[in-house]
């Protein structure tokens, strides 16, 4: 494939600000692709975007709001007609023992990852049935298939990505959709510092997989043949013993 393959190719990716969000949005738009990113805050990526040659516009707002999902998938279709890929990339992590956990946390931990999928998800999804086309990834984690001590919270998070997955791509093969979940173990990014995370922690960057592993992942699975389609991937680093 070219450089630029995927001119015309619509893609609406959460997280987009930092961390594997970030390097999603910037792996698309190096193909030529269009990228609707969606961040809390501003992510500064339409001159880098630029540069590349693709097309890019953000929608501000969380991720566990109906508003942002219903603005960024209408920003899309006005701009750009449709939506080719969407990606479930928003997330958060806390580190800590269980008895340190707060509702308000498990609020913060379940609704960024599941409920703002399940959000952009519903937003998306009869726009791709009418085109009987159209890819959905998530975002998920190696704490989706297997459970870690002091990740009770996130593992219960991921956990419901990973299921929410599996069903939904049965339910919507028959219309010519995919949909993929990846579940990358430790990735190298500014994920959870300070919330279990330190600068010590992060300084042993051979445990870490790179944010731009999961970004060549994710579009891996978007650009499959239409007949074609990776259901899950999980990426794990040499120097992680998992």
């Amino acid at each position: 494939m070219s450089e630029q393959d995927l001119n015309g190719h619509v893609a609406l990716i959460t997280g987009s600000s930092s961390g594997i969000g970030r390097a999603t949005v910037l792996a698309f738009a190096a193909r030529g692709a269009s990228v609707v990113g969606v961040a809390r805050s501003d992510d500064a990526l339409g001159a880098a975007v630029a540069e590349l040659g693709g097309d890019y516009v953000q929608v501000r707002g969380d991720v566990r709001c109906e508003s942002t999902a219903t603005a960024a998938v209408q920003e899309a279709l006005e701009r750009y007609g449709h939506i080719d890929t969407l990606v479930n990339g928003a997330g958060v992590g806390q580190y800590d023992d269980f008895v340190n956990a707060t509702a308000e946390l498990y609020d913060e931990i379940m609704d960024t990852s599941m409920r703002g999928t399940f959000l952009f998800t519903a937003a998306t999804v009869p726009h791709m049935i009418a085109r009987h086309q159209g890819t959905i990834i998530q975002v998920a984690s190696q704490a989706g298939l297997q459970g870690f001590p002091r990740e009770a919270v996130y593992c219960a998070a991921k956990h419901a990505q990973v299921g929410f997955s599996r069903s939904l791509r049965r339910e919507l093969q028959p219309h010519g959709i995919k949909v993929g979940v990846v579940c990358p173990a430790a990735v190298l990014t500014e994920f959870a510092h300070g919330r279990g995370r330190d600068d010590e922690f992060l300084s042993h960057t051979d445990y870490f997989l790179a944010a731009t592993d999961l970004a060549a992942a994710i579009l891996f699975m978007a650009t499959q043949s239409p007949n074609s389609r990776v259901t899950e991937m999980a990426l794990i680093s040499l120097g992680e013993a998992l």
